[in-house]
């Protein structure tokens, strides 16, 4: 379950990475986060949903 939380982290670094390539501030790369914790934490949800429905 605690490898579900790193996903989220994996995916900042490599979209800040992304953003440093092009040359690319934060702030314009910001909905891009947003969107990362958003979309994780609803698969997060989802999966510890389903876990806890089918034990």
């Amino acid at each position: 379950m605690f490898k579900f939380f790193l996903l989220p982290l994996l995916l900042s670094i490599l979209w800040f990475a992304f953003l440093q390539y092009n040359d690319w501030s934060i702030q314009q790369g910001k909905k891009g986060f947003i969107y990362i914790i958003g979309g994780t934490t609803a698969m997060i949800a989802f999966f510890s949903l389903m876990i806890f429905l089918t034990q």
